[in-house]
């Protein structure tokens, strides 16, 4: 403190043009146009209850006298009065300050830094004509000032007062500066910041849904460093400023000169209630009008009464004051309550509040946080700032003027984002929308299923609304990007969300399915039929001259055939792959195999009645059975050495159908030699078969099975023919499909084929059933 009062005596040695020596001498005796009340703990006040300094003596050769400030500020005028109203309303709370006092000492700071300084200064070091050395460890006759009202004032206060520890609440400083705790750590406002005003404006922005914005300044350092803040906090955001302009104070005689009516104008609490703005003329072109105003309150007993100066209408920054006051009173109830030898200071210390330092108070002040009698959570944070509180206002027209109509508020304390509370039915709109929110935006946001494309050299505001490819969705409105649909699953048509893909298979359920499956069985239900009938006609002449044996076989490895097409039908499992092709393709050589067999029997039987041939021997019951199985064991054995090798398993497959992808459940083959040779060896006994009864078809007609015989070769062989391009060409579960047609086709043609007429005269003409008819040629 000793080194900080030389400092101070330099500079005030330097304007007297004291050349040393003893005692600093003050310029002046007592403050101009100042207001005491004596207390315990003296409150200093700065308000500029006049708007006009008196010229300095820039000669300094003499004091000037009988200068007084000019121009009457009846706003400032109203906070002083609400200071003192403060103080005395505290005095009267015995629950809040027991014991002690507080005063006041308020001055007039005419509205400029040099006064304001001078007065500060004179508070802080006393109104004795001398200073002396041995009071340098005395404290300060004020040790916390609330003012100032102005950032400029507030700062060359703070810089100065910084050297004596005395801490100043503004109720009126809002620029952003002042936050910079390292610079000003002494000082604290219950001004929010511009800072926080501008993060407010960018909220509401989002809010509303406004992202292309215009944005209009003055042509001062206040316009310019709010709309630097305003772009700042739009950055990284949605919203977009179209253009920036910064034009004269006559901004609003323009617009009214140039017609504009169609725009909602966003007005910062700077001209939001200013009632010289809020005038007839200006109507048509502000009428709609929202935007910020510092909280206002109604502060109970304050004003009251007929003076001209007690204007209560908008106690906005006059509540701010109050909220400064009741601020330094908590930061006083909290070192009241200290308790020795637990206190904040060396060694356990609490603060003697009947000598207060400033260090003190400012220790107390940087944790005050209390409620004001408003319901107002009050605290400051580590820069010193209270919690951002603005009411919404809006313009409303009525009998012919604008009325300022608070229709929400904003709040943001500390940790929060801060949130909005508007009565949107009581908004009314400007630009002609009234009561529907205006729409301000470059484009349109994007709906779900597309995603924004920003158009080249434009802002990121504007874009293009592009589709989702294929398989991508987006189902929030203004994606960005779509999203990829995982696997198995696809987008729907809208491109909104992803459903699974269509799974294809040929099932039960597929009326194709169904169709089939019946016609499955009804081959195999007619084929037992047939069985039946033979069986129960086995000791007739037609059956016993037909080998019955055989026959039973044949019709056996039909029942088969008929049953194998089944096994097409369903979803694709390891057993049902393994079971198709091996199934059908042993079937089928059985049931050829038989068909070869009584082919062969036929010509020998027909050949051997000529002289010299005795053929029969070789084509006896056993060689016929020998026959059948050592064929049927070949195709066994293809069968296993497939299933061994490179068995048929379950697969998947996408295809394309109608620009959608689908999954295909099908078999894969394993090994395609494998299936070329299962059917190869098939066609290859079909091929003998039909060559041989082709040979034999001269032979009498009533013996003679020949032609049915070749007949159905004929059937089987183009069935299998065309199988092959209808298979190839077919997308999935039409190929399977037409895989079962090819097995059921040929398999009715044989069972027909060969066993139609034979049950035609077994049961219809039963008189051609004898020996003597089968001998008749």
């Amino acid at each position: 403190m000793y080194a900080c009062t030389l400092l101070l005596c330099y500079l005030t040695g330097q304007l007297l043009g004291v050349d040393g020596g003893g005692d600093c001498q003050l310029m002046v005796k007592s403050i101009s146009g100042n207001v005491y009340q004596a207390g315990d703990v003296v409150i200093g006040g700065l308000f500029p209850v006049h708007m006009e300094a008196p010229h300095p003596e820039m000669e300094f050769k003499r004091k000037k006298v009988n200068d007084s400030c000019k121009i009457f500020n009846q706003r400032a005028y109203r906070w002083l009065q609400t200071m003192i109203f403060a103080v005395q309303e505290i005095n009267s709370n015995p629950g809040l300050l027991p014991n002690l006092s507080l005063g006041y000492l308020a001055a007039d700071t005419c509205l400029a830094e040099s006064t304001t300084l001078v007065a500060a200064m004179t508070m802080v070091t006393g109104q004795d004509v001398s200073l002396a050395d041995t009071d340098c460890g005395s404290a300060p006759t004020v040790p916390v000032i609330i003012g100032d009202a102005r950032s400029s004032g507030s700062i060359v206060v703070a810089d100065t007062l910084g050297v004596f520890d005395i801490p100043m609440v503004s109720y009126f400083a809002s620029c952003v500066c002042l936050s910079d705790s390292w610079k000003y750590p002494l000082f604290f406002r219950t001004m929010p910041s511009d800072a926080e005003e501008a993060q407010a404006m960018a909220k509401l922005l989002r809010l509303l849904g406004w992202t292309w914005v215009g944005l209009v300044s003055a042509d001062d350092d206040f316009g310019r460093f709010g709309s630097q803040m305003l772009m700042e906090a739009l950055r990284g955001t949605e919203v977009c400023v179209a253009y920036h302009i910064v034009i004269p104070k006559a901004l609003f005689q323009e617009v009214v000169h140039q017609n504009i009516t169609d725009k909602q104008w966003i007005a910062n609490d700077a001209w939001v209630t200013y009632g010289t703005i809020a005038v007839p003329r200006n109507i048509p072109s502000l009428a709609g009008t929202i935007g910020f105003a510092v909280r206002k309150a109604d502060i109970h007993g304050l004003g009251i009464g007929k003076s001209l100066y007690a204007d209560v209408s908008q106690l906005r920054i006059t509540y701010n004051v109050y909220k400064g006051v009741y601020a330094i009173a908590h930061a006083l109830h909290d070192m009241l309550a200290c308790q020795p030898g637990k206190g904040p200071f060396l060694n356990g210390q609490c603060p003697n509040v009947r000598r207060l330092q400033p260090a003190q108070i400012h220790h107390y002040l940087r944790r005050v946080n209390f409620t004001t009698p408003l319901g107002e959570r009050i605290y400051f944070d580590q820069n010193g700032d209270p919690p951002a509180s603005y009411d919404i206002i809006n313009w409303h027209v009525a009998e012919g003027t604008i009325q300022f109509v608070h229709v929400g508020h904003f709040v943001s304390y500390q940790g929060s984002s801060g949130q909005f509370r508007i009565d949107m039915d009581r908004v009314v709109w400007g630009g002609g929308s009234r009561h529907m929110v205006p729409v301000s935006v470059c484009s349109s946001p994007c709906p779900p299923g597309t995603r924004k494309a920003v158009q080249k050299g434009r802002p990121v505001c504007c874009f293009d609304c592009l589709p989702c490819a294929e398989g991508e969705v987006s189902n929030e409105i203004g994606s960005l990007e779509c999203v990829r649909c995982p696997e198995r699953f696809w987008s729907n048509s809208n491109h909104t969300v992803c459903v699974a893909q269509q799974v294809d298979f040929l099932s039960y359920n597929d009326s194709m399915g169904m169709i089939l499956s019946i016609i499955s069985v009804a081959g195999a239900t007619l084929t037992a039929a047939t069985s039946s009938t033979f069986l129960y006609y086995r000791h007739t002449p037609f059956v016993r001259a037909n080998n019955s044996e055989v026959s039973f076989m044949l019709l056996l490895s039909l029942k088969l055939c008929f049953l194998c097409a089944l096994a097409f039908i369903g979803q694709p499992a390891v057993l049902s792959c393994m079971l198709r092709h091996t199934l059908f393709g042993i079937s089928f050589v059985t049931c050829i195999s038989c068909l070869l067999s009584r082919t062969v029997v036929v010509l020998v039987a027909f050949r051997s009645t000529l002289p010299g041939k005795n053929l029969m021997r070789y084509v006896g019951p056993t060689q016929q059975r020998l026959g059948i199985c050592i064929c049927t064991l070949v195709q066994g054995l293809i069968c296993t050495l497939w299933l061994t090798l490179a068995p048929p398993q379950p697969a998947e497959r996408a295809i394309q159908e109608n620009q959608r992808p689908k999954i295909i459940l099908e078999c894969a083959m394993g090994s395609v030699v494998a299936f070329s040779l299962v059917l190869g060896y098939i066609g290859l006994l079909a091929c003998l078969c039909l060559l041989l009864a082709f040979l034999a078809r001269k032979l009498p007609d009533n013996f003679n099975e020949a032609k049915l015989i070749t007949f159905s070769m004929l059937i089987f062989c183009a069935v299998w023919v065309a199988f092959v391009p209808a298979y190839i060409s077919s997308p999935g579960k039409y190929s399977v499909a037409v895989e079962i047609f090819a097995i059921l086709a040929s398999s009715y043609g044989l069972l027909l084929c060969i066993f139609a007429p034979k049950c035609y005269i077994i049961l219809l003409r039963p008189e051609k059933n004898n020996k003597k008819h089968l001998m008749t040629r």
